[in-house]
């Protein structure tokens, strides 16, 4: 049986919370303790930088990809286990997705709601059946999850959009929610 692999899609920047930065530590020690691998965007800063230095920490599998634009804006953590420099973000986010078994979204700005909505349209076409985990921290992701039923409500999505993602209020919640 091959090792599972999660990628994990959040901030380059710790946020304004510490709480933000202490979810990223706790997913990042939970992934290695359920011997899991961590897929994530290669970076050494913000949440990016917390799961992947825990994860390393508690002896894990680390698989990071970052384009080659973004090497030094987010300090490219060449100390992984693998690490992968590509020449897009198109091309990034490929390769962390094929080489996952399951997303969890840590909270983030636009790149990581352009993750984020990006799998949830290929699952609505069809395209995976990966599981998608939103891990609401103090209640980050609440305004997205409610523009979530209103996209439902005004018939811009069928129902079954709100199937594609998992909300859970803490990291142990999400590994619960893959195991």
């Amino acid at each position: 049986m091959s090792q599972k692999s999660v990628c994990v899609y959040c901030g380059s920047r710790p946020g304004a919370d510490p709480a933000f930065m202490a979810t990223a530590d706790t997913l990042g020690r939970a992934l290695v303790e359920k011997n899991w691998r961590l897929v994530y965007g290669a970076g050494d800063v913000g949440l990016m930088g917390a799961v992947a230095r825990a994860a390393q920490a508690a002896g894990g599998d680390t698989f990071g990809v970052i384009p080659k634009h973004l090497v030094e804006w987010e300090v490219g953590k060449v100390d992984l286990t693998r690490y992968i420099v590509t020449e897009t973000m198109h091309e990034r986010k490929k390769v962390m997705f094929m080489n996952c078994d399951a997303v969890v979204v840590l909270p983030g700005g636009a790149g990581s709601l352009d993750e984020l909505f990006e799998v949830l349209t290929w699952r609505q076409l069809g395209l995976h059946e990966k599981p998608v985990v939103l891990v609401n921290t103090k209640g980050y992701w609440d305004p997205l999850i409610a523009l979530m039923q209103h996209v439902v409500d005004n018939g811009f999505a069928d129902a079954t959009l709100l199937d594609y993602y998992t909300a859970v209020p803490d990291a142990d919640a999400a590994i619960a929610a893959l195991t």
